[in-house]
């Protein structure tokens, strides 16, 4: 019943509008919850509610549900370019809403805290000043205050609300009852409050210092959490607009909507391909450092795989498409970034939970401070002034914003290095382990046999001549070797295409033969006696897992081509590197021992495991689980799916299979195992990021809520570290975004011949 149900679920986005503290956040979450079957995480900085829901509830419910928690809510159906206008809408409005509360206060505030400038009637210039700011600028505080009030519920916006409300009513008491309008009235100022000296002290400075420095720090704040969602909105630009179809009615230009897999589109020089897709016609190079974080240019020919986003710094290409839409890796990419950013560590999860009686333990603090004032016999005005100081000066709003402004730049910024998180659950697994067990074939090596090493006898050919007729007779053979040949000679040839081939003849389990330019040239196992310098590269192959390749020209051996899957490059620094971060490697594969030996040797892998089944390296995992190991599994197929999924955290290379990257929790979308090292440190900066804004959260509300209760703070300067703490928090997630993997300095890898892993 509980599978059943949970397969009904569905997933909802709501945008969520007036929350400003994690104390929003909580009862968000809280409505949401009461609808049956409804479970929600709602992310501050984004302002965006994620709702996992029964099918038979609808998402006009969950609207109405938010409604009634006194937020404004609202699916997000609008274009991306309507959403940022109305955000800059928004924007303009506060800034300007600013301006005008800077004007009319700090003439307030220069006037009462510098007594040289205070001349007579100037308290009531303060006074004409004051109320606008108290009424007009701190309205969106008091709005919010009320609303909440009419749900029962007190956030961040209470106790603004309540501090400038106090601040106002006491100095229009003291104004026109308590004698602080009579003429010639001075005032002194002090960093510590005072009791009064037979007069009623006024507060207009604290009445519009708290508008003026909360508008001005959510004001920032929300300029930092706009930016910690560059990469997303960086990625949403990389989507093209308009596609250049070619088809028999000529070419023409239409929306991308319009594309349909099996249509051909034309790539320009210099022009992003518009979607996924397959070059059929021409040769270039793309920059894909954009989508995958590939630094370098990728050559592409008929034939080759496109990533839509990437630019064509090259010829002209007719690609033919293959994923339109949401089926796109570069919108799987966008779809991943989001979802990741909408989760919760779980340090996250305790903050939000504090937060949800943070506001109303604040309130029964300032009224506790209030009555032990005075029924101690302090003046009033001080007992005031404390009262109004623990109100202004405690602060939710970092607590709210401690891991999503993190996550949010972190997450953002590992799509832009290659790496894809599902969520803050995969940082925390990430950090926390010590084994991880890597697949050979296509993970630490290319995954396709390609040619590793020629011998050529001296005083024969030249190995591009023997290349050239190798190649060309290897052309008529399906067989990956063969194909590997033909591709190596076709790459390596100067003087033009690979020449015809006559009288061609496949030998199943010996190779190929035919004429090329009045030659006879046979290719294949190589047989009987070797020149001792063919013998010596067979020994070599032979013991490098390599498959030996003998040419023979007129029926005397030639060449000797080693042919096997190759080592990443990547590959030697990142195992080296795993190491040194406390990461033990183990190579699993299904491959044969001698090839899996070979990669092990040359990466420095002591632990391996050859000839594996699916099953086999699902129960590896179990059992280094079982042994204390925290284990990440490293693969790319579909025999590594169960593994995957078995282990504390599944790592999918990002040219393998979908099942593969559907039971990962990470992608490297890279395709390079040196992304996984860059993964594991972000991971560690990350949470390290964390754990100080949730450390600077809690420790400054534990140092300035005391100091503002024993009557040491001053409601003005209570505002202001009040809108700093949450614009610190922000600042330090921001440094995520900037966030460089360091240069390797490991070795290099080795050198051609001893770089080679054994055939697949």
């Amino acid at each position: 019943m509980a599978a059943e149900l949970m397969a009904s679920l569905v997933v909802t986005d709501v945008t969520v509008g007036g929350m400003t503290c994690a104390a929003c956040v909580r009862r968000v979450e809280k409505k949401l919850a009461k609808l049956e079957g409804v479970t929600a995480t709602v992310n501050l900085a984004t302002g965006l509610a994620r709702v996992s829901h029964p099918a038979a509830v609808a998402p006009e419910d969950l609207v109405t549900a938010v409604e009634q928690a006194g937020y404004q809510a609202a699916l997000p159906e609008r274009e991306d370019e309507e959403a940022d206008e109305a955000a800059s809408d928004e924007a303009r409005r506060e800034r300007e809403r600013i301006v005008v509360t800077a004007l009319l206060a700090v003439p307030v505030l220069v006037l009462s805290m510098v007594p040289a400038l205070q001349f007579r009637n100037w308290q009531w210039l303060c006074f004409v000043l004051a109320a606008p700011v108290a009424v007009w600028s701190a309205w969106p505080f008091h709005i919010r205050a009320l609303r909440g009030l009419r749900h029962s519920a007190a956030t961040m916006d209470t106790l603004v609300s309540l501090g400038v409300a106090a601040s106002f009513s006491w100095s229009v008491y003291a104004l026109f009852l308590g004698g602080a309008g009579e003429p010639g009235m001075r005032m002194s100022f002090s960093l510590v409050p005072s009791a009064s000296e037979g007069m009623a002290h006024l507060y207009l400075e604290a009445a519009v210092s708290v508008p003026l420095f909360v508008l001005t720090g959510r004001f920032l704040e929300a300029r930092a959490r706009r930016g910690t969602g560059t990469a997303l909105r960086s990625l949403a630009e990389l989507a093209a607009k308009k596609v250049s179809v070619r088809d028999e009615q000529g070419e023409r230009s239409v929306p991308i909507e319009q594309l349909r897999v099996g249509q051909v589109f034309v790539v320009r020089p210099g022009e992003r391909v518009a979607t996924d897709g397959r070059v059929v016609e021409g040769s270039s190079a793309v920059d894909l450092s954009l989508v995958t974080g590939e630094s370098e240019p990728v050559e592409v020919s008929p034939g080759s795989a496109l990533v839509g986003g990437a630019v064509n710094a090259g010829g002209l290409l007719l690609v033919e498409a293959t994923a339109v839409g949401a089926d796109t890796q570069l919108a799987r990419i966008t779809r991943l970034v989001t979802e990741a950013q909408a989760g919760k560590a779980r340090a996250q999860r305790l903050a939000d939970a504090v937060a949800g009686v943070f506001v109303p333990v604040v309130l029964a603090i300032a009224v506790t401070v209030l009555g032990f004032w005075l029924g101690a016999g302090a003046d009033p005005q001080a007992a005031l002034t404390a009262c109004v100081a623990v109100l202004v000066v405690a602060c939710p709003c970092a607590l709210g914003l401690a891991t999503p402004t993190a996550l949010m730049a972190a997450t953002g910024r590992g799509a832009q290095l290659g790496v894809l998180v599902s969520g803050p659950q995969t940082l925390e697994a990430l950090q926390h382990v010590d084994t991880v067990v890597l697949d050979k074939t296509g993970t630490l090596t290319t995954g396709h046999m390609t040619v590793a090493e020629v011998t050529v006898l001296p005083g024969a050919l030249g190995q591009d001549a023997v290349m050239r007729l190798a190649g060309a007779v290897e052309r008529g053979s399906e067989h990956p070797i063969g194909r590997a040949v033909t591709a190596y000679a076709g790459r390596t040839q100067a003087s033009g295409p690979l020449p015809g081939v006559t009288d061609f003849a496949a030998l199943p389990g010996h190779g190929v033969s035919g004429r090329v330019d009045g030659l006879t040239v046979e290719v294949g196992a190589p047989d009987g006696k070797l020149p001792r310098a063919l013998a010596k590269a067979l020994a070599e192959a032979e013991e490098a897992a390599h498959t030996p390749v003998l040419v023979r020209v007129d029926g005397r051996a030639k060449a000797l081509i080693a042919v096997g899957d190759l080592v990443r490059p990547g590959s030697y620094r990142a195992v080296e590197r795993l190491r040194r971060l406390g990461i033990r490697p183990v190579l699993a594969t299904g491959d044969r021992t001698a090839p899996a030996q070979a990669v092990a040797a040359a990466l420095n892998i002591d632990e391996v495991h050859a000839r594996c089944t699916p099953e086999g390296k699902a129960a590896l995992v179990r059992r280094l689980k079982e042994d204390g190991a925290r284990v990440a599994v490293v693969g790319d197929g579909v025999n590594d799916a169960a593994a995957l999924a078995a282990a504390d955290l599944g790592i999918a290379m990002g040219g393998g299979t979908d099942v593969a990257i559907g039971a990962a929790d990470l992608t490297l979308v890279r395709g390079d195992i040196e992304a996984l090292v860059d993964a594991v440190r972000l991971a560690r900066r990350t949470l390290g990021t964390i754990r100080a804004n949730l450390v600077w959260a809690f420790g400054y509300n534990a140092v300035t809520v005391p100091l503002a209760m024993v009557g040491l703070l001053d409601p003005m300067f209570a505002a202001a570290a009040m809108s700093v703490s949450s614009v610190l928090v922000v600042a330090n997630s921001l440094r995520l975004r900037t966030w460089q993997p360091s240069a390797a300095r490991g070795r290099s890898h080795p050198g051609t011949r001893g770089a080679k892993a054994g055939a697949r």
